[in-house]
């Protein structure tokens, strides 16, 4: 039943591989996967971090690895990628006008945007935004 649904709503597995191998940021194919993914994060104060690109975008491509590695570095933290061609309403929801944009949402509600290829303007405000959620549950706990 479990693989049933997953095939239902656009996949299987918790991320795509990419050529280099196994990777820690989700690709989405389907609006009603994407539409869970964000509900269930939604009620979390875990940082998500959506890539908004597309396969002919240049500076797209240039900031991919960026993207990989930071989700290597702080795994707390969900990637998620949305092609803009593909997925275009989510796009739309969002306000995506040019790309790549990474928008940073924390419960639900975007925190922060990035709009181009400025890979130290994306790598500090998740570092701040990962820390500040560190923080924050250590709090909670304490």
């Amino acid at each position: 039943m479990g693989s049933f649904m997953s095939s239902f709503f656009g996949g299987g597995g918790e991320a795509d591989p990419d050529e280099e191998g196994s990777s820690h940021v989700q690709a989405f194919h389907s609006f009603a996967r994407w539409q869970l993914h964000l509900n269930s994060l939604s009620q979390t104060p875990q940082l998500m971090v959506v890539d908004f690109a597309a396969s002919w975008c240049g500076p797209c491509k240039l900031m991919e690895p960026t993207v990989h590695s930071l989700a290597s570095k702080f795994p707390g933290v969900s990637f998620a990628k949305i092609d803009v061609d593909e997925l275009s309403d989510v796009a739309r929801e969002f306000g995506v006008q040019a790309m790549p944009t990474f928008v940073l949402m924390k419960k639900g509600k975007e925190i922060a945007r990035v709009v181009g290829a400025k890979k130290q303007e994306l790598e500090s405000l998740v570092q701040r935004h990962h820390t500040a959620s560190c923080v924050q549950k250590t709090r909670t706990i304490l």
